[in-house]
C-alpha cells in the first residue's frame, strides 16, 4: 500500500491554528512546529502498526480498520475512536475525551508526499511528510 514507509515532516500549512483551536498553550505550539516528528507506517490487512518519533516523544500504535481504540496526542489530549480506509486514504474520526468535540484526520500520499490533514472545529490544518 502507497502509506507504507517512514516518513519526516517537511512542512505544515495552518498548523499553529489548528493547535491552538484544540487548546494547546504558545509555548507547545512553537515546540510541535519543530518536532521531527517522523512516522513509519506498516499494514497487514486491515492491521496497522505506526510507529511515530520525534524531538519529544516516541510512541508506538496498533489498530485494525473500524475497530475503537484510545489514543493520546503529543499535547496529552486523551482522544478515542477509529480508522477506516476509503480507496487508498485512511480517514480518522476521534472524539475528545474532555470535551466531546470530533478531530478528524486523515492521510494519503498525494504526489509521493504524505499528506496527513486534520480538522477540528472548523479548522484545517495539514503536515506534509517526505519519504526517507
Amino acid at each position: 500500500m502507497a502509506l507504507t514507509g517512514t516518513w519526516k515532516v517537511d512542512r505544515n500549512e495552518n498548523y499553529d491554528k489548528f493547535m491552538e483551536k484544540m487548546g494547546i498553550n504558545m509555548v507547545k505550539r512553537k515546540l510541535a512546529e519543530h518536532d521531527n516528528l517522523k512516522i513509519t507506517i506498516e499494514q497487514n490487512g486491515d492491521k496497522f502498526h505506526i510507529k511515530e518519533s520525534s524531538t519529544f516523544r516516541a510512541k508506538d500504535n496498533d489498530f485494525t480498520l473500524g475497530i475503537p481504540f484510545e489514543y493520546t496526542l503529543a499535547d496529552g489530549t486523551e482522544v478515542a475512536g477509529s480508522w477506516e480506509m476509503e480507496g487508498e486514504t485512511l480517514k480518522g474520526k476521534f472524539t475528545r475525551k474532555d470535551n466531546n468535540k470530533v478531530l478528524t484526520t486523515t492521510r494519503a500520499v498525494v504526489g509521493g508526499e504524505l499528506v496527513q490533514s486534520y480538522n477540528y472545529e472548523g479548522v484545517d490544518a495539514k503536515r506534509i511528510f517526505k519519504k526517507e
